[in-house]
Parts: structure tokens; sequence; C-alpha cells
């Protein structure tokens, strides 16, 4: 699950890097543990300095950005992740240490920080033609999937004898969450990464209207793909903000591009660290003359 959440060298913990009073955080035979001899030890360790990165440019995307990010866009985001993992989602966060809680606020967070790359990032006209060359708008197909290349092999040669598709897939297909539907799938394009990559490569391959006449072998078994519908590309003109957010997403997996839009982000944040001890905790992302600002 963490591959979803901001591509930083960052470490968000349960703890907070405020208080620094004489407030007992433990005790002990030995004696008591205060926040400030707690702040003190966790300021000098390279987690307790990456979580602090982490609140400083959360609070500087928050006032930036944070009115372009609605909860309602947040629940959206957790309530496909929790679908997708069905039972297991409760399990999933737990090995990643994470509550539903603070997943929300990791969601929230990477959605702030695009929105960063979407103002910072400066997308020329050579970037939307790079795109444009393996861009595939949206397709949708239908696919029979079996266990044994004969049986695949057995379908073809039915569907050339002009048998329904529809019909083949509930009598054949042992994917019991499509073959009610006629095989059909969701709409996909060439930036689907949950799909076999020969599956995508065949299917793409398709015009409307036409199915695989062998048998595609994916890490699935054998599967028939039909086209069922293939929009036409177009113009680039025509699918611009498409486009962009394929570059905006490409960017979001990019370690350079991510520290390039963040020290951008934490130049403008008019940050100014009070402990001299973590002056250069930004250093970084920013120069010396504004580290120590």
């Amino acid at each position: 699950m963490k591959k979803w959440l901001i591509a930083l060298a960052s470490v968000f913990m349960a703890v907070t890097l405020a208080a620094c009073g004489n407030k007992t955080v433990a005790t002990t035979k030995g004696g008591k543990i205060t926040e400030s001899a707690y702040y003190s030890s966790l300021k000098s360790t390279s987690s307790g300095k990456q979580v602090l990165q982490q609140m400083i440019l959360n609070k500087v995307l928050e006032k930036d950005y944070g009115s372009k990010v609605s909860k309602k866009t947040v629940t959206k985001q957790y309530n496909a992740y929790k679908s997708q993992y069905g039972s297991q989602f409760k399990s999933v966060l737990e090995q990643n240490g994470m509550t539903a809680s603070s997943f929300r606020q990791e969601i929230r967070s990477n959605l702030l920080l695009k929105e960063a790359v979407k103002d910072k990032d400066k997308i020329t006209n050579a970037d939307l033609k790079k795109q444009w060359k393996t861009y595939q708008p949206k397709v949708t197909v239908a696919q029979i999937l079996v266990s044994k290349k004969s049986t695949a092999e057995t379908v073809i040669k039915k569907l050339k004898k002009g048998e329904s598709f529809t019909k083949l897939a509930k009598q054949y297909s042992t994917d019991s969450s499509t073959k009610n539907k006629g095989g059909k799938l969701s709409p996909f394009d060439d930036t689907n990464t949950t799909l076999d990559s020969s599956f995508t490569k065949a299917a793409f391959a398709l015009d409307e209207g036409k199915y695989t006449t062998t048998p595609v072998k994916t890490q699935y078994g054998y599967q028939v793909i039909k086209m069922l519908n293939k929009p036409a590309k177009g113009k680039m003109s025509d699918h611009t903000k498409a486009l962009k957010e394929r570059i905006w997403t490409a960017d979001m997996s990019s370690r350079s591009k991510l520290k390039s839009v963040v020290s951008k982000v934490l130049k403008d944040g008019n940050i100014s660290i009070k402990d001299n001890d973590l002056k250069d905790v930004l250093s970084d992302y920013l120069s010396s003359s504004s580290s120590s600002n």
C-alpha cells in the first residue's frame, strides 16, 4: 500500500515534534522521561527530522492547495482502496503501520502534493507530443478466461461459426466476476497496471468488433478477447487534459521531479526554523542561505 503514498523519503510517525515542556512521557524505576528529553533525543535522529520535514511540507501545502482537495475527494479514493482490498483492508493497513485515520491523512497529503506538481510543473508542447505517441483512449473489451489452451481454441472455433461471444462467456469463462456480463470489463487505457501486459497488448491490437483468433496466454490462464468499443485517437488538441494528467501521474513517481517541486513549495513557504539544532533540516530542499532563515 505504501507505493500509493507520497514518494518522498519521509516517515509518518504518530508523534508530534511540537511540545517541549516538562510533562512526563513515561516513568521508570530509574526515573521519568519528559517531553523535553524525548524531543531532544528524537530531533537528533533521521526519522525525527523526516517527520518535521513532512509536517512543515504539509502545513505549506494545506495553505497553498487545501481548498483544491475536498473531503469528498479523499473519501472517494479511500473507498476505492477499501473496495479493492475488501475484507483484507484492515489487515493491510495494520501491516503498513496505519489506521483508517492516518491513511486518510496520507491520501490527503498525496493529493495536496499532486496539486503542487500540477501548479509548479511547466508542461511544454514537446512533453505533450511525447505522451501523444503512446496515448490510447480508454477501450472496452470482453474476455473469456479458461485454464487450457485447447478450451480457448474451442471457443474461437465456435466464434468463427457465428456463436455469440456473450453466451460463450457464460458457458466457458472461469472468471466469475465477468462471465454473467458477457465477459465485459471496465474501460481501460495504456496506463492500466492491473491487467496482464500480454492481455492489454493483444486487446489494443484489435479493431472494434473483432476478437483474438489465437488464445492469449496470461498469468491467469488463456483468454479470448473481443473489442467492444475503441474510440478513435483523434487530434492531440482534443486530449490535452488527459495527456497532462498522464505527465502529472508520472511525475508523482519521479523522486527528482518531486524534489524539485517540493523545493519550490518550501522556498515560497515563509518558513522559519526556531530550533538552532534543526536549522538545516530543510537543507536538501533549500539553499544554505534560505535554510537558516
